[in-house]
């Protein structure tokens, strides 16, 4: 039963510390806005 707790508790962990990351990188790193262009050929608009 001990190394049941000792395996629940080293994943319990890392979960911790990827919730952790993924917290900081959606609250601390800020996105650099670009214009984008998006050429469309014209045969999307034809209709069959």
């Amino acid at each position: 039963m001990p190394s049941l707790f000792r395996f629940l508790t080293v994943v319990a962990v890392i979960v911790g510390i990827v919730y952790g990351v993924i917290f900081a990188l959606a609250n601390f790193v800020n996105p650099k806005p670009r214009e984008m262009t998006v050429t469309i050929p014209a045969d999307k608009f034809l209709k069959k």
